[in-house]
């Protein structure tokens, strides 16, 4: 039975399912009827920030994915794309109704917003890692991300400035180039276009209204171009459609900023498209425009004999007539013709009774895959810069002697073209020739070049000078492998060389990075156990000498900030023990239900350490500024310190008192083997035992083994030992142990 929602909302998917109609989609709209209930059910009570229901969001989301020409389950899942990460529904919700396919199209899509990151960087980062995988997997993920992040940047008038801003560079830096990637030009222009008027508002309305002054003109122009060239091409009886645009806002934005030129100053703003039905009449048009009109040199490019990675093909050139105005001519077929205006999506526009993609297309999207492989052991700032690089770059395309393409970022060097080919082609370079000349490794490749790769058995491998000269993050990252595994003894002394050189530059010392305690706190940062793994990873490239001193400043600085006021408040608290000490301690106020011998009214804080909660034997710690902390007795830091000159005097007793109701936060550590599900079977556990979990996060490590860490709040001892006895029975948990120092 169809359930009735309020008009605005009927309304909208009302059209939703015209456009289906008019596209003539084989699709079973009882399936897209049920998805939309779904939706409208589970974001009843939701609104966006102009007031409308937020249903209407996934309506238009939707809406987007038939323009693109996608199939019913693309249709389905983009309805439902924001259900898992927003309401109720599950991922079984949805393949029980659905099915597994737009189960996981739906979960691809979900951020990972229940997990806990250090930085906003990081968690963009995993988030599009994530991403990422579940494209390589099925690139329907990606396409209704795109028509979720167009929709939501066509109402970003509603968004805060700074919200705005923050989305508006997040689409221009990562989903306008991944269009730009699938070959969707017609979704990439729309988010650059919208991305500029949130980022340049004044250059983005300078534009529009110097276009709109002009449109007539332009118009008339264009129009007596094309009837032109129409009527030549029927002299010689070439069938063709010949239509006309004028260029996107951004393009002529980023032309004005990379030629440093004025408005008035761009002329080339017009575009002609002419589509014929085969090959060699693209040629054949191509001679017909050029002997029409005279051709801007450096202006014609061939990209039918040397197609884009995107798989973009057409003729492209730039031409003047008698009128001082020159225009761009594109010339393809109707096959390149939407694939350009599709990308990626073209594999389900048009071909009716074959929805998805053909067989063998997944070879497409290995770059996918490609670009998951070298990033995984980046940390957020390189993810981003590498990504951007191997991935939205402009290329150069070069030929190996064998005469295969290679696609490349601009600017690479023989060692990217040898990575390029394989790991141990480039490990093994001694030398490079590039049109049968030998060349130095920082030649910069240009298109059409010839590279040959030289390779010895004995070569003595990559230096880590090559990673100043290597340009793709791809190359980047395999000498960084290589260097991190083969040259351990000699990556500890360059980074030790490295981190002290730096360290001197800014004024600092490791004795008073050590004396004030803040090494530790940095190696538990970077999850390096010690500072010889810290000078490894400096010296093979993994972190930066300049980045690790500036967290070595920061901490530096928020510890001497306390040091002078915490000298006073350990004087006057150690003053304070001293007077109540001959009091009675029955009659002390207890505080989050410890008591601490002879203080009273202190501030105290759980140290995160070691987490203890009621039941637990446990310490005070007087620290600097900062009251109590409260250690368990069994603590590392206790244990180690204790006895440690001026730390004697600063540890003092502190016990629970009896009957107290409160919660405490406290940290869990699972050492399993890695296996699917694992983290599936750890959460439903935990949600069995209706456990208050704050943060939950797991890593896959070498060897086939994994671990995940907890923090759960609890009332007690008893509690705590009777989850972690629940979770030491689950397959592939091989202990169950607190975090301790």
């Amino acid at each position: 039975m169809t359930e009735c929602f309020e008009p605005a909302v009927e309304q909208c998917y009302a059209a939703l399912e015209q456009k289906i109609r008019d596209a003539g989609m084989n699709v079973n709209l009882d399936r897209v009827r049920a998805a939309f209930e779904l939706a409208a059910r589970a974001h009843r009570e939701q609104k966006r920030r102009d007031g409308s229901p937020y249903v209407t969001h996934v309506v238009a989301a939707a809406s987007i994915t038939v323009d693109m020409g996608l199939d019913e389950d693309s249709v389905v899942s983009a309805l439902l794309h924001d259900t898992i990460e927003d309401t109720d529904v599950t991922h079984e919700d949805i393949a029980r109704q659905f099915g597994p396919q737009v189960a996981d199209i739906v979960e691809g899509v979900t951020k990972l917003t229940r997990v806990n990151y250090t930085s906003r960087e990081e968690e963009q980062m995993e988030n599009m890692r994530k991403m990422l995988l579940a494209m390589s997997k099925d690139i329907r993920v990606i396409l209704i991300k795109l028509a979720d992040r167009l929709h939501n940047m066509m109402t970003m008038d509603y968004q805060t400035p700074e919200k705005q801003r923050l989305k508006s560079l997040e689409t221009m830096e990562i989903y306008a180039p991944i269009a730009h990637r699938l070959g969707i030009q017609t979704i990439k222009w729309e988010l650059e276009d919208l991305s500029l008027k949130y980022l340049d508002p004044v250059g983005y309305r300078q534009i529009v209204e110097s276009i709109d002054a002009r449109r007539d003109n332009l118009e008339e122009f264009m129009s007596r171009m094309e009837s032109r060239i129409r009527e030549r091409l029927r002299q010689w009886d070439i069938e063709c459609t010949i239509y006309h645009r004028i260029k996107h806002i951004y393009s002529i934005y980023r032309k004005m900023y990379t030629q440093n030129l004025q408005l008035n100053e761009i002329f080339d703003i017009c575009a002609l498209r002419i589509i014929v039905e085969n090959v060699s009449d693209c040629y054949n048009v191509l001679g017909q425009v050029h002997d029409m009109f005279k051709p801007v040199p450096g202006k014609f490019k061939d990209y039918i004999s040397t197609p884009k990675p995107n798989g973009y093909q057409s003729l492209q050139t730039t031409v003047i007539g008698t009128e001082p105005m020159p225009f761009e001519v594109q010339i393809r077929t109707w096959e390149m013709h939407r694939t350009a205006e599709y990308g990626v999506a073209a594999h389900w526009k048009y071909k009716s009774g074959n929805a998805g993609l053909r067989e063998g297309d997944e070879e497409v999207f290995a770059w996918v895959r490609h670009l998951l492989e070298t990033q995984q052991e980046t940390d957020a700032d390189d993810f981003f810069s590498e990504l951007k690089v191997d991935m939205f770059a402009d290329e150069v395309f070069v030929f190996t002697p064998q005469g295969d393409v290679i696609s490349m970022p601009a600017g690479a060097t023989p060692i990217d073209f040898a990575y390029s080919i394989h790991s141990a082609v480039g490990n093994r370079m001694v030398g490079a020739k590039v049109n049968g000349r030998i060349v130095p490794f920082d030649h910069q490749l240009q298109n059409g070049d010839i590279v040959e790769v030289l390779t010895s058995k004995s070569a003595p491998g990559p230096s880590r000078d090559w990673l100043n000269i290597a340009k793709s993050g791809s190359a980047r990252t395999k000498i960084k492998q290589w260097l991190k595994k083969e040259r351990r003894e000699e990556n500890i002394q360059q980074g030790r060389e490295m981190l002290e050189s730096e360290l001197r530059r800014q004024g600092i010392t490791l004795s008073e990075i050590q004396s004030m305690g803040v090494l530790p706190e940095v190696l538990k940062h970077l999850s390096l156990p010690d500072i010889e793994d810290l000078y490894a990873a400096v010296g093979y490239g993994g972190l930066s000498a300049a980045k690790t001193v500036g967290r070595f400043r920061e901490d530096l600085l928020k510890a001497h900030k306390n040091a002078e006021s915490a000298r006073t408040a350990i004087d006057k608290m150690n003053e304070a023990a001293e007077r109540r000490n001959s009091k009675d301690a029955g009659r002390q106020k207890p505080i989050q239900g410890v008591l601490i011998a002879g203080l009273d009214n202190c501030l105290i804080k759980f140290a995160h350490c070691c987490t203890p909660v009621a039941g637990d034997e446990i310490v005070g710690f007087i620290t600097r500024g900062s009251g109590v902390s409260i250690h368990r007795a069994d603590c590392k830091n206790h244990v180690e310190k204790k006895d440690g000159g001026e730390n004697r005097g600063r540890w003092v007793e502190a016990s629970w008192t009896p009957g107290y109701e409160g919660s405490y936060v406290t940290a869990l550590r699972l050492n399993c083997a890695d296996r699917n599900a694992l983290v599936m079977d750890i959460a439903t556990v935990l949600n069995a035992l209706n456990a208050k979990v704050r943060s939950f996060s797991a890593r896959d490590l070498s060897g086939g083994k994994a671990v995940a860490s907890l923090t759960l709040e609890v009332k007690n001892l008893g509690e705590l030992r009777a989850i972690m006895a629940r979770l030491a029975v689950i397959p592939s948990v091989k202990e169950v142990s607190r975090v301790n120092g």
